[in-house]
């Protein structure tokens, strides 16, 4: 029975799931963090249980019996899809089993909102939020508390309840993106699981740049169909308030802009590294584009504390980052940035992508070249997953390149699940290898005198980059 007694008060207790896989090391997800921040505003209660890779359904069950929520929340990325559908589904069979009944499941992220028929399929998840989930959630939740749980559910079955698409329902709007962000709380931090000190920060929602294998900018398609806008930024003063709030809270020792490309407005960025410079100056990390790059800008930056660039190059081939990844930098332009953060004193770290789908073996090893010419300080590599909504797996399903059952596969990137033209999964393979052993060699070049123990250590560190990446 799901949802089937009143609430005893008008305060609704949410649980927020962040299921891991993979790798433990990283922070939860932010979506919780803000969802449970405007629940908390309205008065109701938000939790978190983190589970782990070596816990399970038991633990999930002695969250419940601590927090008591009415409704649990998840939020999923496509490589957690698989993990959190099965815990779910046993936790469902187990409320059922012992005759007690079970929390409403609402699984909101990437997944849920460019999948939500193959999520709703699912036993254990009773509705799917799509896109933008504060106000949704919001108003799920206060439906639950004026009316309980199960009438909730079938207003939300009626398509009644924006963004949420409820088991055997109809498919409902989709709201207008909240405006302005400064209007939504600061994240719970609580909710974060953060450690030593390293706050993570978001400023902007939405990506302008029409990347084929992301996600980020199938956000801003999804809304613009229903006529919305879905790019938004705060205001520097805005982010500088949380940022000398969480300072005054402590410790706070470095911070992580999680934005997908932070250097977009050249005026923002500008003020903020003014402002930010003369009243934090604290050490932070951001990801940027080098198109969006300038002498002055990378100056700016790391005047203001800026110790670290990520930069996404994903293919050292020309041709596959602008015919295949609708990417217009030039490997010549990916030189002059990488040396120019250098020589301002900011870390560079590289991203790529292996095994796209219209990439040769040949232009793969231009991957590496390029990596080589490049020698950042560190990178990561991937092996190309056709994450769902994106324009890649449009492709993907269209010419047949998907196989048989490949929502039931792990999507991992370490290993390649398409059947491609003139590239096998044996030449991705073999490939990563490759990108393994450059990671391997260099560790051992920043330790030169490792005993062999040491080096074994550091090799399997390399390899340990398939479960952490």
């Amino acid at each position: 029975m799901i949802g089937a007694a009143l609430l005893r008060s008008r305060t609704v207790k949410v649980l927020f799931l962040e299921i891991d896989t993979e790798s433990t090391w990283s922070v939860a997800s932010l979506g919780p963090a803000f969802l449970g921040a405007m629940l908390r505003r309205h008065g109701h209660e938000a939790a978190l249980c983190r589970v782990g890779l070596a816990q399970g359904v038991a633990d999930i069950e002695a969250a419940l019996a601590q927090h008591a929520p009415d409704l649990i929340g998840v939020s999923a990325t496509t490589r957690q899809w698989l993990r959190s559908r099965a815990l779910l589904a046993q936790l469902r069979e187990r409320c059922t089993a012992a005759g007690r009944p079970a929390p409403l499941v609402v699984l909101g992220g990437l997944h849920a909102t460019f999948a939500p028929e193959q999520v709703l399929r699912h036993s254990g998840i009773d509705l799917v939020c799509l896109g933008e989930g504060e106000t949704a959630l919001l108003a799920l939740v206060q439906a639950m508390a004026a009316q309980g749980s199960a009438a909730a559910l079938r207003q939300a079955r009626l398509g009644r309840l924006a963004n949420l698409w409820a088991r055997g329902g109809v498919k409902p709007g989709l709201a207008p993106p909240l405006e302005p962000l400064d209007a939504l709380p600061w994240p719970a931090r609580d909710l974060l699981d953060e450690h030593w000190g390293v706050a993570h920060i978001t400023t902007q929602r939405g990506c302008p740049f029409p990347c084929t294998y992301c996600g980020a900018r199938m956000y801003d398609q999804l809304y613009a169909e229903h006529g919305s806008h879905y790019g938004r930024r705060r205001s520097v003063a805005s982010v500088l308030a949380e940022l000398t709030a969480l300072r005054e809270a402590g410790p706070l020792t470095w911070l992580i802009f999680l934005d997908d490309t932070f250097t977009i407005h050249h005026p923002w960025v500008l003020d903020f590294c003014a402002q930010y410079g003369r009243t934090l100056a604290l050490p932070f990390s951001l990801h940027a584009r080098v198109e969006t790059m300038t002498p002055k800008l990378l100056q700016a930056l790391a005047a203001a504390g800026c110790r670290h660039i990520v930069y996404g190059v994903e293919s050292g081939s020309d041709r596959v980052r602008r015919e295949i990844m609708h990417r217009s930098a030039s490997n010549q332009r990916f030189r002059e940035v990488f040396a120019a953060t250098r020589e301002a004193g900011i870390m560079v770290t590289a991203n790529y992508i292996l095994g796209v789908p219209g990439e040769t073996v040949a232009e793969m090893e231009e991957t590496l070249a390029l990596h080589h010419e490049l020698a950042p300080d560190d990178f990561g590599y991937f092996v190309f997953y056709p994450y769902p909504g994106t324009a890649l797996y449009q492709q993907c399903l269209a010419q047949g390149w998907l196989p048989e059952g490949h929502e039931d596969l792990p999507a991992v990137h370490s290993r390649s699940i398409l059947n491609l033209p003139g590239v096998s999964p044996e030449d991705i393979a073999r490939m990563y290898q490759r990108w393994t052993d450059a990671r391997a060699a260099t560790l051992q070049q920043r330790m030169p005198d490792a005993d062999a123990a040491t080096a074994a250590r550091l090799q399997a560190m390399a390899a340990a980059h398939a479960v952490s990446g």
